[in-house]
């Protein structure tokens, strides 16, 4: 085992997920990255000291458990995660089906939830350890077209305080980041072509972010943070 410490980022693509990684391995971390498919994880963990992809659905409780247990046994227990899976099917009410309901809300809360229950016991043990989550504004409001991704992103976000009341006077900090934006992804320029550079949420800002919660002192920790472009209008 490396003396290293150990950041799980769970749901690796090529925005927060790859900008979340790349942050923590140059923070000194042995990264681990957690995707359902390792065909974009495999080609980054290569790039980063130490990484190592694992295949994970983090709907699946059995998943999760294989994940995590290959972790600890190859890696050693885990200081920090960094959740980034959340993604979910947008349409109104005629569009949503019922799978497509409870497939966003395991994804955003249930796979929280399961991760937790997999890192919290080593981090209770040492009485340090930090969660962060990447959310949205629709954990705060629903629109038309966020019948499946709202609820399941309020959800999680509830989760998540109650999480931070539990575990807060155990020494780890449970942070949650809402993006309010629109994420530079290469599928986002493709259907944006007309917005300019700083309409976009940056993921490296985003993971700058997360770095610096979990270096946060303990007597000044923060719950909830907001990440959003300069000139979003909010």
């Amino acid at each position: 085992m490396s003396e290293k410490k150990v950041c799980v980022v769970v749901g690796v693509g090529p925005g927060n997920g790859a900008a979340l990684a790349r942050r923590f391995a140059g923070d000194g971390y042995i990264v681990a990255l957690l995707a359902r498919s390792s065909a974009f994880s495999l080609k980054l963990a290569s790039e980063l000291p130490d990484a190592r992809a694992y295949v994970c659905d983090v709907g699946d409780a059995d998943s999760v458990a294989r994940a995590f247990a290959s972790i600890r046994e190859e890696i050693g227990e885990v200081d920090v995660v960094a959740y980034n899976a959340g993604s979910g099917l947008f349409g109104t009410l005629d569009d949503v089906t019922a799978a497509d309901f409870e497939a966003s809300w395991r994804v955003n809360a249930l796979g929280l939830f399961l991760v937790t229950k997999e890192v919290v016991p080593a981090m209770k043990a040492r009485s340090e350890g930090a969660i962060v989550v990447i959310g949205a504004t629709a954990s705060r409001r629903g629109t038309p077209r966020s019948t499946a991704f709202a609820p399941a992103k309020a959800a999680q976000r509830s989760l998540c305080e109650s999480l931070a009341r539990q575990l807060w006077p155990h020494g780890i900090h449970v942070a949650l980041i809402v993006i309010d934006g629109i994420v530079d992804l290469p599928r986002t320029r493709e259907r944006m072509k007309d917005k300019p550079d700083e309409f976009f949420v940056q993921p490296a800002g985003v993971a700058d972010l997360a770095s610096f919660l979990v270096r946060q002192e303990r007597s000044a920790w923060t719950f909830e943070a907001e990440a959003r472009p300069f000139r979003e209008t909010w």
